[in-house]
């Protein structure tokens, strides 16, 4: 009795759930099918039953078994919803709120989940249909940005770590920056150039805005900005761009941002952004280079013997010239500011507009085309470059200390004679 009591269940469940099965689920059972994924397997991946599994896969596509008895709200909305999945990594939340944003649909959590889940697991099991890219020795690096909070000098910094992993020996090469700006992407690839000591075929990244105009999800057509694709010709190296919302494919990199993360911050305090620099050095050499890879189950140094010798060499190929030019005020502290660091000029230009050019490290100052002041470029964040000489004399708290016979005068006196001029 129980025993077709069961049954009984299992039929009622089956039939309740036989206009549950959208186009999508269907699809994915297919899918997993086709990898030669088990009936029993399926059904325990997607949520279902076996014999819904099977009922499917004999027919070979969806079965259109009868329409909900009453609309919903989110009716002939499907291909936006799958969008906006893909587009906001599954989260039907944000799903939600864009469709209260873009549609004026006021629905609940639940209502959306409904309408997503065959494109939900459909993602899933594009998940478990990707096999693992692996690329030959030199072909490809994998670039990206991760970005953490770091404790340095006792205050909390956002520091923004560039990773650049090649994809054949798992090499990492890390550099802090304190913005994500086109400068930061150029700088960070030259360095890792120069730590690998080449180029290799081709660089991977995902869709940044300050390397990728535009991507055509539906044609896949990737337009560069013109300041990369001149970057990628200087170097040699073909630039490919990840199908828009499937950085999966760039997985070595992504990884090696989430390791960055966690072995090489997490819970770590700098006394200096200088600081920080040298332990991403040594945690380099001395970590990242030397472990057991999971994948390869060799040390990435050791498997880059095998990828060293046939990188594009950087031997004659200058550095990529990288100008910033800026318009800057002189503030009264005898400074100007760029990316929230601040770097000295002399007092006479108090008040004045002065020309900022920042190029290959270097920060110079001039006024009306005469270079009044120069400064090695700071990496950090807040930072200042005080040059004494331009202090000289000066009664100013916080300023260098003057040269031993000099007579200091009151600020005041030098802005006002700045003004008179």
């Amino acid at each position: 009795m129980e025993k077709n009591g069961r049954r009984m269940r299992g039929f009622l469940h089956e039939q309740g759930s036989t206009t549950m099965k959208q186009p999508d689920e269907v699809a994915a059972i297919l899918a997993l099918k086709r990898l030669g994924v088990g009936n029993k397997a399926i059904a325990r991946k997607l949520g279902m039953s076996k014999t819904t599994v099977k009922r499917y896969v004999a027919a070979e596509g969806w079965i259109d078994y009868q329409k909900p008895a009453r609309a919903s709200a989110l009716e002939g909305h499907d291909p936006w919803l799958g969008e906006q999945m893909r587009k906001h990594r599954n989260n039907a939340e944000v799903v939600r709120q864009e469709l209260a944003r873009e549609k004026g649909i006021e629905v609940s959590l639940r209502t959306v989940e409904r309408a997503v889940r065959g494109h939900r697991t459909l993602a899933r099991a594009a998940i478990e249909a990707t096999t693992r890219f692996e690329t030959g020795p030199g072909e490809q690096g994998q670039i990206d940005f991760g970005e953490r909070y770091v404790t340095i000098a006792g205050d909390s910094v956002k520091v923004y770590f560039f990773v650049m992993t090649l994809g054949y020996s798992r090499r990492n090469y890390v550099r802090a920056f304190s913005h994500e700006r086109v400068d930061a992407w150029l700088s960070g690839m030259e360095g890792a150039f120069r730590h690998f000591g080449g180029v290799t075929r081709e660089i991977l990244l995902d869709n940044p805005r300050a390397l990728v105009s535009s991507h055509d999800m539906k044609t896949r057509e990737v337009v560069f900005t013109d300041r990369f694709k001149a970057f990628a010709k200087h170097w040699g190296f073909s630039p490919r761009a990840c199908a828009p919302y499937r950085a999966r494919t760039k997985g070595k990199d992504e990884s090696g941002v989430g390791y960055v993360k966690k072995n090489a911050i997490a819970g770590r305090e700098f006394d200096s952004w200088a600081a920080l620099e040298a332990h991403l050095e040594w945690w380099m050499r001395e970590i990242a280079d030397t472990r057991i890879h999971g994948t390869t189950e060799e040390r990435p140094i050791d498997r880059f013997e095998r990828e060293r010798d046939v990188l594009r060499p950087m031997a004659g190929v200058p550095p990529f010239v990288q100008v910033r030019e800026l318009v800057r005020v002189v503030h009264s502290d005898l400074c100007v500011e760029v990316d929230t660091n601040s770097y000295s000029v002399p007092w006479e230009h108090i008040g004045k507009e002065v020309l900022v050019r920042v190029r290959n490290g270097a920060v110079v100052v001039s006024h009306c085309g005469v270079e009044i002041a120069r400064h090695g470029e700071l990496g950090g964040r807040k930072e200042r470059s005080l040059n004494p000489r331009h202090y000289l004399g000066l009664a100013l708290p916080g300023a260098p200390v003057a040269a031993e016979g000099e007579f200091s005068r009151p600020l005041a006196e030098y802005a006002s004679a700045a003004e008179a001029s």
